[in-house]
């Protein structure tokens, strides 16, 4: 076995050179440091650590030093930057790579320097010195840079920054959010005056983010009145905390008084008259006469105060568990009161109420607020009121002139809120609510009253309803009136139209019956000269017939050419019987006489039918045929 491993160490021999280059390569590094060359990579720095001083005075740091400048033995201000050095031993140099100090966005570096002057007694931060951001040691060193936490801060970037000396802490930018404000207060500056509680605006820091500008010009320490707006800020936290709060809105139907407690003394411009409060221009110390109308202000909280003053109509109402959206009358409730004759009721009240912009620094300059006029005015002099108008009347009066008391409270509360500043618009009874056993009496009183009214209306009804009645049958009966009066006068016409109808018929009659009879008198005369020419001529005509064949003979002939003519039948309806006479065919003779007799008068009746037959020729005939 040895001589095994001896064989291969002697075949090795002739290549120890390969065996030495490959080591070299692989501790490179350490054969370089060996040769007191550094190499620094390019994102770091190297922090050199002197281990003693061979020449010079200054061997050893000063007391209270623990960065070199002069070449001292420790921590040297200069640092290595990325590269080759040479000549740092590795016997008397200790050389530290540390990577450069990275800022991202939206952060920032809080610094603490390790050496450097004292901070004067009352300061609390270094103050910031010319070192490119803390990138060069010894000039930091060298122009007064204090120890400990610095003022200045390392904003987001790369830097090559000595670690021996300076030790980085990043945390987060300061960001302010729309419609919002930062409320400042500073760690750093003068204090404040005796009196004052925050300290005034000033020009130049760029919103705190230079803090060494705003502690040389004057800033002083604790809360700022000067607010921070909506953005970004690099700012150091150790020299300023912030707190964001909403901008102060002042909506529409508002105005905003501004209560100042920063600024300067100011001159009161109130007037002679006004001797509540002293108000103040705009920037001064007091109450602005100068409102803020409807919009979003950036306004720091705690060093003005802005009151709300409603310029629309304000409605107060004094009613338990009624509250309007302005929560003013929150605390007023229904208010009790007595009256004269010993009753306590309870009575809701609302008032209307007008603050004029003009008027309402005035408001706010005398009470403080707009719940303090609620409280201090409005609330006592309304319940007064009301509670000395209820006593001097009954509970039924106050009822019953309810809208005379409301007229009187109106005009009595507007007198005396004119001396506040303040309109009185209107003065409203709301439900008044009596004691239950007066109620009940009122409300009977009131059934009994309304039941009256209801019989009266019955009965004027019922008497409204006999006279419709009668006036309706009187009507009735005035149409048959009427009707009988137009039948009586058509009667009457028509009686009248009758009897002169009657008397132009009878007239007409007359005179046609005497025409008729001068007629007949004219024609019966003509007829009967006819007649008695004719009777005359026949008679004699007959008288000679007769004569020349006998009377007997004669009528025969004649009887029978009637018969013939009339086709009377002689059997068995006529029987004729003889008579006593001489003549011994007298009695069938006398017979024909009469039916002829009797034919001639129907022919003359037809004939002339308004005159009557003789009777007492036919029945003479019929004696005679008898």
């Amino acid at each position: 076995m040895i001589e095994t491993l001896f064989g291969f160490g002697a075949a090795l021999v002739p290549f120890w050179w390969v065996v030495l280059v490959i080591t070299a390569l692989v501790y490179y590094k350490s054969v370089l440091r060996f040769f007191g060359i550094i190499l620094i990579p390019e994102d770091a720095v190297g922090i050199v650590n002197k281990k003693f001083a061979l020449l010079g005075k200054n061997k050893t740091l000063p007391d209270g030093r623990i960065v070199a400048l002069l070449g001292e033995a420790g921590y040297q201000a200069d640092a290595l930057a990325p590269g080759a050095h040479f000549w740092y031993w590795p016997w008397q140099y200790a050389i530290e790579i540390t990577k450069f100090v990275t800022v991202p966005q939206g952060k920032v570096g809080i610094v603490e320097a390790k050496d450097g002057a004292p901070i004067p007694v009352g300061r609390v931060l270094g103050q910031a010195v010319g070192c490119d951001s803390f990138q060069d040691t010894r000039q930091f060193l060298e122009s007064g840079g204090q120890r400990g936490p610095q003022m200045a801060i390392v904003p987001p970037g790369v830097f090559r920054i000595n670690a021996a000396l300076f030790s980085i802490t990043l945390t987060s930018a300061v960001q302010i959010k729309q419609d919002q404000v930062g409320i400042v207060t500073t760690n750093e500056g003068t204090p404040l005056d005796s009196g004052e509680i925050a300290g005034p605006e000033i020009a130049g820091h760029n919103m705190y983010q230079n803090g060494q500008v705003f502690v040389d010009n004057g800033g002083r320490k604790g809360l700022q009145e000067q607010v921070m707006l909506a953005g970004t800020y690099y700012i150091n936290p150790l020299f300023i905390s912030v707190a964001t709060v909403p901008m102060t809105e002042v909506s529409i139907g508002y105005v905003g008084v501004v209560v100042a407690y920063v600024g300067k003394k100011g001159t009161d411009i109130s007037g002679e008259g006004f001797r509540h409060g002293n108000m103040v221009q705009r920037g001064e110390k007091g109450v602005w006469a100068d409102v803020l109308d409807p919009g979003k202000y950036p306004i720091n909280p705690h060093t003005h105060k802005v009151e709300l003053v409603p310029t629309t109509n304000i409605v107060l109402n004094w009613a338990t568990a009624k509250t309007e959206s302005h929560a003013l009358d929150a605390n007023l409730s229904t208010i009790t009161v007595r009256s004269s004759d010993g009753f306590t009721f309870n009575l809701d009240v609302s008032q209307i109420i007008h603050v004029s912009r003009t008027n309402a620094p005035k408001v706010i300059a005398r009470f403080g607020n707009m719940s303090n006029l609620v409280t201090q005015v409005l609330e006592p002099l309304i319940g007064n009121y009301f509670r000395n108008s209820a006593q001097k009347s009954d509970v039924i009066d106050f009822l019953l002139k309810r809208s005379e008391r409301q007229a009187e409270a109106k005009g009595h509360i507007e007198h005396a809120l004119s001396e506040y500043d303040v309109q009185a618009v209107d003065s409203l009874i709301g439900d008044i609510v009596p004691p239950l056993e007066l109620m009940k009496t009122l409300t009977d009183r009131k059934v009994a009253q309304q039941q009256q009214i209801t019989y009266d209306t019955q009965r004027q009804a019922e008497a409204g309803r006999q006279l419709l009645e009668e006036q309706t049958a009187l009507a009735d009966t005035r149409k048959e009136v009427v009707a009988a009066e137009r039948r009586v006068t058509v009667a009457g016409q028509d009686a009248k139209a009758a009897v002169n109808k009657a008397t132009g018929e009878a007239e007409a009659k007359t005179i046609n019956a005497k025409a008729d009879a001068e007629v007949i008198i004219t024609v019966g005369n003509a007829k009967a000269t006819q007649t008695n020419a004719v009777g005359g001529a026949e008679a004699d005509v007959l008288k000679r017939k007769a004569e020349y064949v006998g009377p007997a003979a004669y009528a025969l002939m004649e009887i029978a050419k009637d018969l013939a003519a009339s086709k009377v039948k002689l059997v068995p309806e006529i029987v004729v019987s003889g008579s006593g006479g001489d003549n011994k065919g007298g009695g069938i003779v006398d017979a024909l006489l009469g039916v002829s007799l009797q034919r001639l008068t129907e022919q003359a009746v037809t004939a002339h039918p308004h005159e009557k037959a003789p009777v007492s020729t036919e029945k003479s005939a019929a004696s005679k045929i008898g």
